[in-house]
């Protein structure tokens, strides 16, 4: 089954361990997916790298360059924006160091043509039987110690938050959820959960539990050189609090302008 779909890979000095081939191999056999590298102000070579990607297929490949460093969550949002544009069907962000393969993506493309209900599916790294997930025992057990908090603050049972592999269905209100400029960026996926909280409250979206499916990965594994390190999970419960006390805490709920004229509407209907 074929999809229009485009995958926004954030990079930042990515180009000692970018897999230039697992990309353009991946690409000729599955041409209607597209991927869009932001190159997050780089000072290494990783802006040439990817150049050099998008001049050999650019109808696979294309490169979104931005001046200054601004963090992976805002390398992802100005790549969705941009992305969107060209109105794909899905679009999605996925880890440049393909910690998660590039073979589960038409998965991923699937699990939502198959379900006209469901709006995103995110990756899990769930080490069960048959399952090759390898995670360093440290991060594993500080990941599952946040995952249970954070599932604990939305109030909503996932799994796993921080999976760099993440589709989304293009609509009006995933573009709302990508607007406005993150406030964290450690655990800016959280944030994006938290705002899609808020859509559900203003009646833009249905249930998170209804509309959003994990998806157990079949292999993911850390790969050497992460820019996260054990001591980025303290920074991520600070960060926690932060998406609580914006969008969780009672009376909070923050709209962005089209949110919030869309609930005037509805109500003056």
């Amino acid at each position: 089954m074929s999809h229009n779909c485009t995958i926004v890979v954030p990079c930042y000095n990515e180009a000692a361990r970018l897999d230039v081939n697992a990309f353009r191999e991946f690409a000729s056999r599955n041409r209607p997916i597209k991927f869009l590298c932001v190159n997050d102000g780089s000072s290494d070579d990783t802006l040439e790298v990817l150049q050099s990607m998008c001049d050999s297929d650019p109808n696979r490949f294309a490169v979104c360059d931005l001046a200054q460093n601004g963090g992976k969550a805002e390398a992802i949002r100005n790549g969705v924006l941009l992305a969107l544009k060209d109105d794909p069907e899905m679009v999605g962000f996925w880890d440049a160091d393909l910690a998660t393969p590039l073979d589960i993506i038409p998965e991923f493309c699937d699990v939502l043509a198959r379900n006209p209900k469901l709006q995103m599916v995110f990756g899990a790294r769930v080490k069960l039987l048959g399952r090759n997930i390898q995670r360093r025992p440290l991060r594993h057990h500080l990941g599952r110690v946040f995952a249970t908090v954070a599932s604990s603050v939305l109030r909503l049972p996932i799994y796993d938050t921080q999976c760099g592999a993440k589709l989304f269905r293009t609509s009006p209100e995933i573009r709302n959820i990508f607007e406005q400029p993150f406030r964290t960026n450690w655990i800016f996926d959280v944030e994006l959960l938290a705002r899609c909280r808020c859509a559900c409250k203003a009646g833009r979206l249905e249930p998170l539990e209804e509309i959003i499916y994990e998806l157990p990965l079949h292999q993911w594994r850390d790969v050497a050189g992460s820019k996260v390190k054990p001591h980025d999970f303290f920074k991520a419960f600070f960060e926690l609090v932060l998406v609580y006390w914006t969008y969780l805490r009672p009376g909070a709920a923050p709209l962005s302008p089209l949110q919030r004229d869309d609930v005037i509407r509805r109500r003056a209907a």
